[in-house]
């Protein structure tokens, strides 16, 4: 979603191991601007997009919430097309719901959307 701000950020707790795997953007202009080309949030614009629905949790350490609700939010504001949806997780961590019955209701309703949003 919001990759490149994110891992600008060497006091959050993935972000200095990640520079192993993905390059150092904070010192390193070259991988700065290589990780702008392909962030989400970085590259939203006003061509038509396809419906979206961003789900997130509270709880999760690894992607935090305020990346997909700044996304969904750059899209309303500067995409057309859409609808784009956000359902943050309240009670849920990075894998989504726990227990059998969360795990599948969350399912059914991604899936639900992509049935209505690809018969609209």
């Amino acid at each position: 979603m919001d990759a490149l701000n994110t891992i600008l950020d060497p006091s959050l707790p993935l972000t200095v191991i990640e520079w192993d795997e993905w390059g150092d953007p904070l010192h390193n202009p070259d991988v700065y601007a290589y990780m702008k080309s392909y962030s989400p949030y970085e590259n939203v614009d006003g061509r038509p997009y396809p419906p979206i629905l961003a789900i997130t949790s509270l709880n999760d350490t690894r992607v935090l919430y305020h990346e997909p609700a700044k996304w969904i939010a750059r899209l309303r504001a500067t995409a057309s097309g859409g609808p784009f949806l956000l359902k943050t997780e309240m009670g849920a961590g990075h894998g989504g719901r726990s227990g059998r019955y969360d795990a599948w209701r969350e399912e059914a309703f991604a899936l639900s959307w992509i049935i209505e949003k690809g018969t609209s």
